[in-house]
């Protein structure tokens, strides 16, 4: 910059006197706006990818047995990773990010599939998307104690009202007590939730979808050798919807919807970012209902209702 453009500022100020004043902050609260719209955009998109998981599990499970169809998506999901990060030509994590990318391949990539997939086996879609409602407040939690972050008293009761929510929920649809499935979705949660809170943390280091990159293709050996296993073991039938299913859940949730999600929490926040997922059972429900036909009770508009409610509130108080 020369000396006579570092004075241009100084006399277009002279000249057009107070529209450099409150008139020029506008822009700028819109610019520090913008990022957390598109935050809030991204995991939104994020959101609506992992609602279809369940359904898109369901289907795979028609076709392959539920360790086969875990280390399949695993490897279909691996391998467009690896291919993404040669192509983008990505340079390899730092030594202390691959502590946190274990953390996120243990839970989101390994633990959080193979555990709902157990689960899918006796509970239906809609079950499952209502207990994995409660993610939100454990992913919250978690970052909480990992983070030393502090939120309002108001977010913490919102975010607690959902989860007492969806908790009556599922315990209304089975009949009052958990079931075998519910402890592997419990599980999921515990797992998901260490995930989702790392990989959002490593998400503010990198970009988003490097992050998952990174996670898949380390578990990529495992769940390889895994597939071969799987495969000779548990029989498989090639249906429409086994296909589709799989490809779903490797590519649309595993990839593309982390990819997503992980960009939106770097923006916002992990704890407001998770109380978005309180939608995420909604719309599992209506999958299950138009993919799979199953039939809901009347608490569910009830449920809906209330968890919507407890997103608004959570959303406001986060800021």
């Amino acid at each position: 910059m020369t000396a006579q453009d570092s004075a241009t500022p100084t006399s277009a100020k002279a000249v057009t006197g107070p529209a450099e004043g409150p008139a020029a902050a506008p822009p700028t609260s819109r610019a520090a706006h913008r990022p957390a719209t598109g935050g809030t955009l991204l995991a939104a998109l994020g959101v609506a990818a992992f609602s279809l998981t369940f359904p898109g599990t369901a289907w795979a499970l028609e076709g392959f047995g539920p360790w086969s169809a875990t280390s399949c998506r695993l490897v279909l999901a691996g391998l467009l990773a690896g291919a993404a990060l040669l192509i983008g030509r990505v340079p390899r994590p730092v030594r202390a990010q691959w502590p946190g990318l274990c953390v996120v391949a243990a839970g989101t990539v390994v633990g959080f599939p193979l555990l709902t997939t157990l689960a899918l086996r006796t509970s239906t879609t809609s079950h499952a998307a209502v207990v994995v409602g409660l993610l939100p407040l454990t992913t919250a939690a978690y970052s909480t104690v990992r983070t030393g972050a502090r939120h309002s008293r108001l977010f913490w009761v919102a975010a607690l009202a959902g989860a007492v929510v969806v908790a009556g929920f599922a315990l209304q649809q089975s009949g009052g007590a958990p079931t075998t499935g519910d402890l592997y979705l419990c599980g999921a949660l515990l797992v998901c939730a260490a995930g989702y809170s790392e990989g959002g943390r490593l998400a503010r280091e990198m970009p988003g979808w490097q992050v998952i990159g990174w996670a898949l293709v380390l578990c990529l050996p495992v769940a390889a050798v895994g597939a071969v296993f799987a495969l000779s073991a548990e029989p498989v039938r090639l249906t429409a919807h086994a296909v589709a299913g799989l490809l779903w859940v490797a590519i649309g949730s595993q990839f593309v919807g982390l990819w997503v999600w992980y960009r939106g929490m770097a923006a916002i926040g992990v704890a407001r970012a998770s109380q978005l997922q309180l939608a995420q059972p909604l719309l599992t429900l209506v999958w299950s209902v138009a993919l799979l036909g199953e039939h809901l009770t009347p608490a569910a508009p009830l449920a809906a209702l209330a968890v919507l409610v407890c997103i608004g509130v959570t959303q406001r108080a986060g800021r």
